[in-house]
């Protein structure tokens, strides 16, 4: 008898919801950060300013690491990461808020959570 092979991928999906309390001071972090990763191409750098002005989804999204979430995570090395932000009309009492509910997506046990990720770099949807 020979056992199916499994996967040793999986592809851990979090939503977060983010009020923003304080938008300037929001953006003053952004800021600093671009200002801060020497590896930035100043075209990059210039855009990137103008974008986290005008945009707070921008500024969260230059500041944001998922990597973080998992790098001290015993037994696990992050292949992939990817993330995105964006402005949205939020109701916490509205159904399709509702984080119990996913879609059907996920069988009791998790066994439909297990998979394969392709993901890219951080932006702005």
């Amino acid at each position: 008898m020979s056992t199916p092979e499994t996967s040793r991928f999986v592809r851990l999906h979090v939503e977060l919801v983010l009020e923003i309390s304080d938008p300037e001071q929001l953006t003053a972090a952004a800021l600093t950060r671009i200002a801060s990763d020497d590896s930035m191409p100043d075209e990059e750098r210039d855009h990137a300013r103008s974008a986290v002005r005008e945009d707070e989804a921008e500024a969260l999204a230059y500041l944001v690491e998922p990597s973080e979430l998992v790098s001290e995570v015993p037994g696990v090395e992050l292949a992939q990461a990817s993330w995105s932000s964006q402005q949205i009309d939020y109701d916490p009492e509205a159904v399709e808020w509702d984080l119990d509910e996913e879609d059907g997506e996920h069988e009791e046990g998790g066994a439909d959570a297990v998979g394969s990720g392709d993901l890219g770099r951080p932006g702005v949807v």
